[in-house]
């Protein structure tokens, strides 16, 4: 009986398992920010959170891609003006913000919330060559 309370003391005692957000509940998370991404410790790229689950990507480069998300089978997945294909993530709210895995890759690495801001990044427009 000893080693059965224990066994309930510790299952207690565990931090429980982090939940994949619902699209609700990413939708209330992300609407109207600006987040930004890091990976590895370093700066991966930012998303601005728009009305109507409409997008903007940039890999801080300058160059912004617009696009929308949408559910799928519990996934939050994207698609980008020039990238038709749906790029699929699961969100999970861990202690310092959102953690995201590429579900399209599962080896990638997590992508995880590093800021938040209500402010608008620069995007610079198309890039006209000669």
């Amino acid at each position: 009986m000893r080693y059965l309370i224990c066994a309930l003391w510790l299952l207690t005692a565990l931090p429980a398992a982090a939940q994949t957000m619902s699209a609700a509940e990413f939708d209330a998370y992300t609407q109207g920010k600006t987040l930004y991404y890091g990976n590895n410790g370093e700066a991966y790229g930012a998303e601005i959170y728009l009305p109507n689950r409409r997008v903007r990507w940039t890999f801080l480069d300058g160059e912004c891609k617009d696009g929308e998300w949408y559910e799928d089978s519990g996934l939050i997945c994207f698609v980008y003006e020039d990238r038709p294909d749906p790029q699929c993530w699961s969100f999970e709210l861990g202690t310092r913000g959102l953690i995201a895995r590429f579900e399209n890759d599962p080896a990638q690495v997590p992508l995880y919330e590093a800021n938040e801001s209500t402010e608008e990044f620069l995007c610079l427009g198309p890039k006209i060559g000669v």
